[in-house]
């Protein structure tokens, strides 16, 4: 089964993200645009991710729980999940690990919490879009031993991206795809997402993967194994 996807998205949890990203409004736009999969991929957290799938599952859209994890080195990686339950186990750990600086709204964003009426029910204090403690050699090792698949985000860009922090792609670190708008050389499956801030940026129906099913355990399982497929 052809499904069209993206797998970056950013709610108003982050704080580079727009406030109009909700969780109803991310999952209509994903629709309006012809989208079957989307992830929900915020700074360090995944506290939008449940109010997001609920959206998803009224309006017939997969929403995986997913997070944008920073590293220590400043890299972005890309964790996938299939239930929210092993995303909110990363968090916590991650919680333990990274940089604690307060966040200011009117210079960074407000970080709103939302619930599936896109009501705000929370606010978090502490500034996202810092770097954990978690380097780069860990983060495959550990979101794997979590449930979850790690993907190097925008592997393409010299911002927070890979290859522009290290110079240069390492196949010791375990990663078993790579996110790319580009063909990167890399010989890894890839994905290309949007890593959307706003909802205008969220993917058209261009890219697609092939699942057995059209729920959030068919859309994992064909990404575990582009990932499997990876490690060989």
């Amino acid at each position: 089964m052809k499904l069209y996807y993206d797998f970056h998205i950013h709610s108003c949890l982050s704080p580079c993200g727009s406030e109009d990203n909700t969780p109803n409004n991310i999952v209509n736009m994903a629709l309006i645009k012809g989208l079957q999969a989307i992830a929900l991929s915020d700074h360090n957290s995944g506290k939008n991710c449940p109010a997001t799938m609920e959206a998803g599952r009224k309006n017939g859209l997969v929403v995986l729980p997913a997070m944008e994890l920073t590293t220590s080195e400043d890299i972005h990686i890309l964790c996938l999940f299939e239930r929210y339950e092993d995303l909110e186990k990363l968090e916590t750990y991650i919680q333990k690990t990274r940089l604690r600086v307060k966040n200011r709204p009117e210079i960074f964003g407000h970080q709103y919490i939302m619930n599936e009426r896109d009501e705000v029910i929370g606010e978090e204090e502490d500034l996202l879009i810092v770097s954990s403690g978690v380097s780069v050699e860990e983060a495959a090792a550990l979101v794997k031993g979590f449930g979850g698949i790690a993907v190097p985000a925008h592997i393409d860009k010299q911002s927070n991206g890979l290859v522009g922090i290290l110079g240069a792609f390492d196949p010791s670190l375990g990663f078993g795809l790579i996110e790319s708008t580009l063909d990167s050389g890399i010989p890894l499956p890839q994905i290309t997402n949007s890593d959307a801030h706003y909802l205008w940026d969220i993917s058209e129906a261009e890219h697609f993967l092939d699942a057995e099913t059209c729920s959030v355990r068919g859309v994992f399982a064909a990404l575990k194994k582009m990932c499997e497929e990876g490690n060989r």
